[in-house]
C-alpha cells in the first residue's frame, strides 16, 4: 500500500481540489490512500506523484474521471435523514401548489437534487411527489438529479439497486409500490423513473443551463468545499431559485454567515432557505455578483 508522503501531499490535495473541488488537508491523507491505492496499483504506480503524473498527462480524460468516481463520498440511502422529506411532504409541496395553481393549468413543480449520488435522493423526492400529489396529471413535474460521477449518474439512470441499498431506508411497503423485482436486484418502476432525469455536473462549474427550481436540494455536498468554494456554489445556486424558491442543505450546514441573500426558516426540526425579499446587492468570493 503506497504512503502519501508530505513533501507530495500539497500537490495531490490540489489536484483533487482542481478535479472536483473537494479540500483535502493532513487530517484526510488516509482517505486518499484508502481510495486511489487501487488506481495507483491498477496503473503500476509507485507513489502518488507518478499517479497524478499520469493522470495530468492522460489525453483522453478517463484517468481523471477515475480519480472523481474514486474520491468522492458516495454515501447515500432512501429518505435519509427523514426530516427535509417530511419538510417536503407536509410544507414545501402543498404551499407550493397553493402559490401555483390556475383554473386549467398544469402545475409546474421543478426540484433539482445536487450532488445526488446513486439516486436514491431524487427516487425519494418522486415518490413523495407521488404519494403527497395524487394525480401527477394535474403537474407539469421536473426532477432533475445532477452528480460529478458519471459513475454515480450512470446507476441512478438504470434505477436498479441491490438488495442491501435497497434495505437502507426503504419500507417494505415502498418497496412493493415503487419498485419490481429483477435478477439480483430491484428496479424503480417506470412510473417514477419517467418523474427524473440525470446530468453529469460539477457544481464549480457553470450550470444556470439547467433552468430554474421551486426548490432544490444540496445536502452534505459543500462540507467538503473551502469557504470560497461553498459560499460561491450557494450563491449561484440562489440565481438558479425562484423568488419563491425554497433551498434544503444538510442539517449540520448553515449559510447564516456565508450568503446574506439567503433567510433561514424553520419546521419542526428542519431547517431550510428562502431568498430574503429585501433588496441587495452582493458579490461573493469568486466574483458571483447577484442583485434583486
Amino acid at each position: 500500500m503506497i504512503k502519501l508522503r508530505p513533501d507530495e501531499r500539497p500537490l495531490v490535495a490540489a489536484q483533487i481540489h482542481s478535479l472536483c473541488s473537494i479540500a483535502l488537508d493532513a487530517s484526510k491523507d488516509y482517505l486518499i490512500e484508502n481510495r486511489l491505492n487501487g488506481m495507483a496499483s491498477d496503473l503500476g504506480c509507485a507513489s502518488f506523484t507518478e499517479l497524478f503524473q499520469r493522470v495530468q498527462t492522460d489525453s483522453t480524460g478517463a484517468l481523471r474521471r477515475r480519480v472523481i468516481n474514486e474520491i468522492t463520498t458516495r454515501e447515500t440511502l432512501f429518505f435519509r435523514d427523514s426530516s427535509p422529506f417530511d419538510l417536503l411532504r407536509n410544507k414545501l409541496l402543498p404551499e407550493l401548489v397553493d402559490r401555483r395553481s390556475r383554473a386549467g393549468s398544469r402545475i409546474p413543480v421543478r426540484i433539482w437534487s445536487a450532488a445526488c449520488s446513486t439516486g436514491q435522493e431524487v427516487y425519494s423526492i418522486a415518490i413523495v411527489l407521488r404519494e403527497t400529489l395524487g394525480d401527477l396529471s394535474r403537474y407539469n413535474i421536473r426532477i432533475v438529479g445532477t452528480d460529478i460521477s458519471d459513475a454515480a449518474i450512470a446507476t441512478a439512470s438504470e434505477g436498479i439497486f441491490n438488495g442491501i441499498e435497497i434495505a437502507r431506508g426503504l419500507s417494505e411497503s415502498a418497496l412493493g409500490r415503487y419498485f419490481t423485482s429483477t435478477g439480483g436486484g430491484w428496479k424503480i418502476r417506470d412510473e417514477i423513473r419517467a418523474l427524473a432525469s440525470f446530468r453529469r455536473l460539477n457544481l464549480m462549474e457553470d450550470f444556470s443551463g439547467l433552468g430554474t427550481f421551486d426548490i432544490v436540494f444540496c445536502r452534505n455536498v459543500a462540507i467538503y468545499f473551502n469557504d470560497r468554494d461553498r459560499t460561491s456554489l450557494f450563491s449561484r445556486i440562489g440565481q438558479r431559485l425562484e423568488r419563491d424558491g425554497q433551498l434544503v442543505i444538510g442539517s449540520m450546514e448553515s449559510l447564516n454567515s456565508i450568503c446574506p441573500e439567503f433567510e433561514a426558516k424553520r419546521h419542526h426540526r428542519c431547517v431550510y432557505y428562502g431568498l430574503k425579499s429585501a433588496p441587495f446587492l452582493s458579490t461573493a468570493p469568486g466574483g458571483v455578483t447577484r442583485a434583486s
